[in-house]
């Protein structure tokens, strides 16, 4: 059915008097370019000079310490007594055990005998095959009963032996922890033997630092007591856990040829000096600028020309007080939006600004 005349004319004026909205002016961001690092950031801890291996001297029987051969600080060598037990007790068992083995040793002789004998009788017809049986049973007997005598004799002397106290590396006696006339039990430390050879400098890292390192990486290292002397260190462990109590992990750093004048338990800085060089790129961005893409971290990046965000995941290397260093997800160049970022949304259009005071976000 057609429209009348007056209704089509009403539509056509207020079509033509009707006006499209205006697109929204684009939101105002904080924004500045992404600059790769010259140099990583480096930090310095506190640390201490200590032996790779550290092992408590004691010993494997308990008993009365009657003599101690070294004192705190002398140096050590494989094999070399460092401490004695009264051995009376010790004595009386081996002796004990000896003669037991004397004994065991002649019932078996004389069961052999005996079976030897028995054996030529059954040939004959002698004896019954019932009194050959006893005979083989009484020296399987004997048999076991003389293995089990030199089995104790063996674990006396050794016992024994026990009561002296030898060093198994060669090293420094670093704590004394028993003295002369002292009753120890077995497994009770005597003394503290640091190792030589490998020397370590220890140190406690912040959960702030953690992704920055890597085991391999390098590190130098300055000791209080030796001024204007650096040596090389490289990163050989971290703890697979924080401290309970520090909440810190604790780093071990083997020093590459250290000088004589390095004593153990001496102070030390330690400096990570990361370097871009090494084929690692990195950016270091304000704190602010960090968002969160689910559990992973993420940065907005203002698209070139369309001046759109979008919401990329980055991986953090370094957190600081104000600002964190990034090592993957940006390029160069690529606008960044430092504030605000939870405020934003993906594919929104911004108009990127520099922010009034660039150092504030950076010191």
């Amino acid at each position: 059915m057609a429209l009348p005349a007056a209704l089509v004319l009403a539509l056509a004026v207020s079509a033509c008097g009707r006006k499209e909205a205006p697109a929204p002016a684009p939101r105002p961001v904080v924004a500045m370019p992404a600059q790769a690092d010259e140099r990583l950031p480096a930090w310095t801890l506190p640390g201490e000079v200590q032996a790779r291996y550290n092992t408590p001297l004691s010993f494997r029987v308990g008993g009365k310490i009657i003599e101690r051969q070294v004192r705190l600080g002398d140096n050590v060598t494989p094999g070399q007594i460092v401490a004695k037990l009264d051995p009376a007790d010790a004595t009386k068992n081996a002796a004990a055990a000896r003669a037991a083995l004397s004994a065991a040793q002649h019932q078996l002789d004389y069961a052999r005998q005996q079976l030897d004998r028995d054996r030529a009788q059954a040939r004959e017809n002698l004896i019954a095959a019932t009194q050959l049986e006893q005979t083989r049973n009484s020296y399987a007997s004997a048999l076991a009963q003389r293995d089990q005598a030199a089995q104790q004799a063996a674990l006396s002397a050794d016992q024994l032996k026990y009561t002296t106290l030898q060093a198994d590396h060669a090293g420094v006696i670093t704590a004394e922890q028993a003295d002369t006339g002292q009753n120890v039990a077995a497994g009770t430390p005597v003394y503290q033997l640091a190792w030589a050879g490998d020397i370590d400098a220890i140190c406690d890292v912040p959960e702030s630092v953690l992704a920055g390192l890597a085991v391999g990486q390098r590190a130098s290292v300055t000791l209080g007591p030796l001024p204007g002397q650096t040596f090389t260190a490289i990163l050989r462990e971290i703890a697979p856990a924080a401290d309970p109590q520090s909440r810190t992990y604790r780093a071990k750093l083997t020093l590459e040829s250290p000088s004589p004048e390095v004593r153990l338990g001496m102070t030390a800085n330690i400096s990570f000096d990361n370097r871009s060089a090494n084929g690692l790129t990195t950016y270091t961005v304000p704190a602010t600028a960090l968002f969160h893409d689910g559990k992973d971290p993420a940065v907005w990046v203002v698209k070139p020309q369309e001046d759109t965000l979008e919401l990329r995941r980055v991986q953090v290397l370094r957190y600081d007080a104000r600002t964190v260093t990034l090592s993957q997800g940006l390029n160069a160049g690529e606008r960044v939006v430092w504030q605000g970022v939870h405020t934003v949304a993906a594919g929104e259009k911004v108009r990127a600004v520099a922010p009034l005071h660039p150092e504030d976000f950076a010191s």
